[in-house]
């Protein structure tokens, strides 16, 4: 049997069970569209997304470093450029954005080691635990630990699958990439 690769499915190939995720957030994303090939795993998977994209202690702005800094970990480029567009609807600079990738100042500075931290040793130190806490929060630092592996998984789908970033994303990306000489 000849294997391919599972790609978004359309909407005359969605499943019937998951008819009702389609007209909700999974409808909108070639990565969600992709995950629709196991419709238990998007059911189950919805409620997480909810929190950690909605209703995260983090709040949009911190959540969008750790998205960012997860995804340029990752070497995904949908995950980058999805959030890259998501990042300056929210009001951040094409400098600041860029700075992820490398090691900003400050509370995105603090952010970036944490991430860093949880894909190369798999944990937060207790001293980067205690001053995460300290700036954030410790619901926060549950949601940043739950945001780097909710985004981690879906890097794995992403990159697995090849999943093709979503067209208005790329055209976004093509009209306004970052500013010369951050990319």
């Amino acid at each position: 049997m000849a294997h391919t690769t599972p790609k978004p499915l359309s909407d005359d190939t969605w499943p019937a069970e998951a008819l009702a995720l389609r007209d909700g957030f999974a409808g909108k994303l070639n990565v969600y569209r992709t995950m629709a090939h196991h419709p238990e795993l998007l059911a189950a998977w919805a409620p997480l997304r909810a929190h950690v994209v909605t209703d995260s202690a983090l709040g949009p702005e911190r959540s969008e470093v750790v998205i960012l800094r997860t995804g340029h970990r990752f070497g995904s480029a949908y995950e980058w450029a999805h959030h890259v567009s998501r990042a300056r609807k929210l009001g951040f600079s094409d400098a600041r954005i860029a700075a992820i990738r490398d090691m900003p100042e400050g509370e995105d500075g603090l952010i970036v080691r944490a991430v860093d931290a949880l894909i190369d040793d798999r944990r937060l130190s207790p001293e980067l635990d205690a001053e995460l806490a300290a700036a954030l929060g410790r619901k926060a630092v549950f949601d940043l630990i739950a945001t780097v592996g909710f985004y981690s998984v879906l890097g794995y789908i992403l990159m697995s699958f090849d999943t093709p970033i979503d067209d208005d994303i790329a055209a976004e990306m093509a009209r306004q990439p970052l500013a010369p000489g951050l990319t």
